[in-house]
């Protein structure tokens, strides 16, 4: 088995829009179809898309219902991506410290 002595601990993250995105491109449907399809608005689903609004359990159990996979695949994919955002933002943070 290989020892990791250096682990992998990349400065970017990917939001959950990132995933949404992809399925969009394989459907070939625009953020106003997927937007009607969820009843939100077109702004609040570029927000989506970019990772500015969270996925709270309303919008997970809608993507599910639209999108497929499960609300919980839509909420930890969230939970993760919050989490290492605050990771980067608190290294950057503390990098930057006197």
């Amino acid at each position: 088995m290989t020892e990791l002595t250096h682990p992998f601990t990349p400065d970017w993250v990917s939001p959950p829009g990132d995933t949404i995105a992809d399925l969009l491109e394989e459907r070939d449907w625009t953020q106003a179809q997927l937007a009607e399809h969820l009843g939100y608005t077109k702004k609040y689903i570029s927000q989506l898309i970019s990772g500015k609004a969270p996925i709270g359990e309303e919008t997970a159990l809608k993507l599910e219902r639209v999108l497929g996979s499960t609300a919980g695949f839509w909420l930890n994919r969230e939970a993760l991506y919050r989490t290492q955002l605050a990771k980067i933002e608190s290294s950057i943070t503390s990098s930057t410290a006197p």
